[in-house]
């Protein structure tokens, strides 16, 4: 049985201790700390993605969201202990009048931590291909619009199991983020606002939130993200920069995007949590298209580069074990 008062007490101390200390500049300041970084596998958030994609479709309702649900319980579980692992459950109405049966998925790692970071994605499917020219009530694999973000979330705790970060890192799952019809986002994002606006302890505070979405299709583009130059800019540069330095920069374009409506803004104006989204997307101004595999039926595993995995993965583990500066 998941151990929640535990997890809450952890989540709790979160708030004490960042609600007492550290100011904004302080919490988002980083330099290089000098601290051993372990390699991400891109094979292995390959096959995260592989496993996802084995249950099918996993939009809210379907037999693929339920199994889903339990496949990624149970591996976070077996990376972070059970009694770290929670499933906030809820419901939303659908469009049908039915109602929908999600779940927040969280993951706590380095629970002694009081000083902590947020890593998220969302984990479920867009139930119709609306920009596909067939079948467009036909909901889609969603290899890089969801399950990317997922593995390489999920190739981290596979990592933080075997080197603890030296940050407390809780990583979140959001569910129904992708269920709403284009043009009406009052039914996109229902995961990350039940989060918000439930949160499983009040006053959650952690220094800073990233959000990965779209981060594993061929020939990707990273723009700096409108709302997260916003929100966070300090942020966006220093992971821009970091992925400057790796090698990463026709990934990591120097270019300020889009405003992009995603989970991260809901994060930051709801918690105030400073919160920048990674996703794929044009940085034209006059043109917020994605790629064009998004929300079809093409958006399945031939699209995944391991090389787009591997260059968010090493920069995001370099920000979090080397560019972080956590008091001894």
């Amino acid at each position: 049985m998941i151990n929640f008062r535990f997890l809450l007490l952890i989540l709790g101390a979160a708030f004490i201790f960042l609600s007492c200390s550290e100011g904004e500049e302080d919490r988002l300041n980083f330099k290089e700390q000098g601290r051993e970084v372990p390699e991400f596998n891109a094979d292995s958030a390959y096959h995260f993605i592989e496993r996802q994609l084995d249950f099918g479709p996993r939009n809210p309702n379907s037999k693929g969201h339920q199994q889903a649900k339990e496949y990624l319980l149970n591996t976070l579980q077996q990376y972070a202990g059970a009694r770290y692992v929670y499933a906030q459950n809820f419901t939303a109405k659908g469009y049908d009048g039915d109602t929908l049966s999600l779940s927040n998925i969280i993951a706590s790692f380095n629970p002694q931590s009081s000083d902590r970071i947020m890593l998220c994605a969302h984990w479920d499917t867009r139930p119709r291909a609306d920009k596909d020219s067939v079948n467009q009530d036909k909901p889609i694999l969603g290899a890089d619009d969801g399950a990317s973000g997922v593995a390489v979330l999920l190739e981290f705790a596979r990592l933080f199991k075997e080197n603890p970060p030296p940050i407390g890192v809780d990583i979140v799952l959001f569910d129904g983020e992708d269920y709403g019809k284009e043009g009406e986002l009052s039914k996109y994002f229902l995961g990350s606002r039940y989060w918000a606006n439930n949160p499983p302890v009040a006053g959650y505070s952690p220094r800073f939130s990233i959000l990965l979405d779209m981060v594993g299709g061929q020939n990707a583009r990273f723009p700096k993200e409108g709302y997260s130059m916003q929100f966070a800019p300090a942020l966006v540069n220093e992971v821009w920069a970091i992925a400057d330095e790796k090698g990463f920069d026709e990934l990591f374009i120097p270019e300020i995007g889009n405003k992009i409506s995603d989970d991260h803004v809901v994060i930051n104006r709801i918690l105030g949590i400073p919160s920048i989204d990674i996703i794929r997307h044009n940085s034209s101004s006059t043109n917020s298209q994605f790629a064009p595999y998004w929300h079809t039926h093409n958006d399945n595993l031939s699209i995944i580069s391991k090389n787009t995995l591997n260059g968010v993965g090493e920069t995001v583990l370099e920000l979090i074990y080397n560019r972080v500066n956590v008091s001894d």
